[in-house]
């Protein structure tokens, strides 16, 4: 058994900026985030704002900006130690948040999820950490739900990328075969919408809610756009997200949040805001501040 670190690696571990960055202040974390949240509300955006929120603060690496985004849900007011919402609204939006963390880890991976799911996990209340889903249902892959997973997979992946859908889908499996099987599983158990009921930013919920966290297709398409947007230099895979948010305006029975965040106005909206969270929280001299 290996007790102890030898010294030399325990030297290189330490070099080459292995931490997460620096995060802001925090009254500049707040203040970012509600301007934005104020602009969503205005615009009946909100469900779309808390996932890009989360899914731009995630990629970026910051992870107590991430555990700040629920603060800020929770007691908009930066100095206030009481929270404002009820237990069953604060569960439902820490699900969301929680959720839109985990369809993350298809698009930047699972280490800067773990890290800013931690984040979040130290700064929920304990009540409502008590009150979130402790057991995975729907996404434990058995013989006997296999099908309807990659059924599912291969139905999401059609309406993002069609009419290049099987072409992508040959050329990914030419790269390796068991990558588009992945990828596919992959959409199926994490990124699509779970049969049920998806939830919006102004639900409630609780430990007994089936559907806890369920994001519908619309917002799936979001996680996609802030986390690449965020992560930069990917423009093919950002693209082909983009036109996926556009498409899922074709999708039946679309509440009207996700009709206005899969419209020309609402996806460029979606863009503009992922790139003002990322300007707010790497201040204002940072090189790479979008110019748009």
């Amino acid at each position: 058994m290996v007790k102890h670190m030898p010294s030399p690696i325990k030297q290189l571990l330490t070099l080459r900026n292995p931490h997460p960055l620096p995060s802001p202040p925090l009254f500049q974390v707040h203040q970012v985030l509600s301007k934005t949240h104020l602009d969503a509300k205005s615009r009946k955006a909100e469900t779309g704002w808390l996932v890009l929120a989360a899914c731009t603060l995630l990629t970026a690496n910051r992870p107590p900006t991430f555990g700040h985004l629920y603060r800020y849900l929770t007691r908009p007011d930066l100095n206030a130690s009481t929270r404002t919402l009820s237990l069953e609204e604060a569960v439902n939006r820490a699900a969301i948040i929680r959720e839109a963390a985990l369809k993350s880890t298809i698009f930047v991976g699972v280490p800067r999820v773990i890290l800013s799911l931690a984040a979040l996990h130290e700064t929920l209340d304990e009540d409502v950490k008590a009150s979130l889903r402790k057991e995975s249902t729907q996404r434990i892959t058995t013989p006997e739900n296999i099908e309807s997973t990659v059924k599912r997979g291969r139905a999401l992946w059609d309406s993002i990328y069609t009419p290049h859908a099987d072409k992508l889908h040959n050329k990914l499996g030419a790269y390796h075969p068991d990558f588009i099987a992945f990828i596919i599983q992959a959409y199926g158990t994490i990124l699509s919408p779970l049969p049920g009921v998806t939830k919006t930013f102004s639900d409630a919920s609780n430990i007994d809610d089936p559907d806890q966290g369920n994001l519908s297709r619309t917002l799936g398409s979001v996680v996609g756009i802030a986390c690449l947007r965020a992560e930069e230099h990917v423009v093919p895979q950002l693209t082909s997200h983009v036109f996926g948010l556009l498409k899922a305006r074709y999708m039946e029975n679309q509440n009207e949040e996700d009709q206005w965040l899969s419209s020309d106005e609402g996806t460029e909206w979606v863009i503009r805001t992922v790139d003002e969270i990322l300007d707010g929280i790497r201040g204002s001299g940072d090189e790479h501040k979008a110019k748009l």
